[in-house]
């Protein structure tokens, strides 16, 4: 049984090491399966603290805690840090926009790394594209690097960046 978990857990890294070109730049989960939804796999990651509580703002986490799946890509704080502090205000007291802002980061159904290819363009929930690249053994999504791939969660996949999207 221990043989064949190994074999199992080295084979999933090989995958996923393929799907990233080979790259290891890429930190996958600590929590490589969850059995918490995205919003409740957020709280307990402990570096999502600005977006859950944006989420909650926006009125989202039923959305988030439903059957999906989905695919987010979630801004950790210190990308939520990176903007200046009276425009993450106004940000959040917007419930309109922040909700575009956030759906932006949410992509339908569950798209591991592996299924990641450059020049793939991927659909919002809010509506626009966005666009993946590898490059240098990164995975961006649009300006923002993934930073850890692949936390999963019973009802999709979470990907945290190192910026916040903004549709146009």
């Amino acid at each position: 049984m221990i043989k064949a978990l190994c074999a199992l857990l080295i084979s999933t890294m090989l995958l996923v090491g393929i799907g990233l070109g080979g790259s290891n730049t890429v930190a996958t989960s600590k929590m490589t399966t969850s059995e918490k939804d995205i919003v409740d796999t957020a709280v307990a990651a402990g570096d999502f603290k600005t977006l859950v509580s944006a989420v909650q703002a926006a009125g989202l986490v039923d959305t988030l805690k439903g059957s999906g799946p989905f695919t987010v890509f979630a801004p950790t704080d210190e990308a939520f840090a990176k903007i200046p502090k009276e425009k993450l205000a106004a940000l959040l007291a917007n419930k309109t926009q922040l909700t575009a802002v956030l759906t932006y980061h949410v992509v339908p159904g569950k798209v591991m790394s592996t299924d990641l290819k450059n020049g793939m363009m991927v659909k919002t929930v809010q509506g626009e594209n966005l666009t993946i690249s590898l490059a240098s053994g990164s995975v961006m999504v649009n300006d923002a690097k993934v930073v850890q791939a692949n936390i999963a969660c019973t009802n999709g996949v979470i990907h945290a960046i190192d910026t916040v999207l903004m549709p146009s």
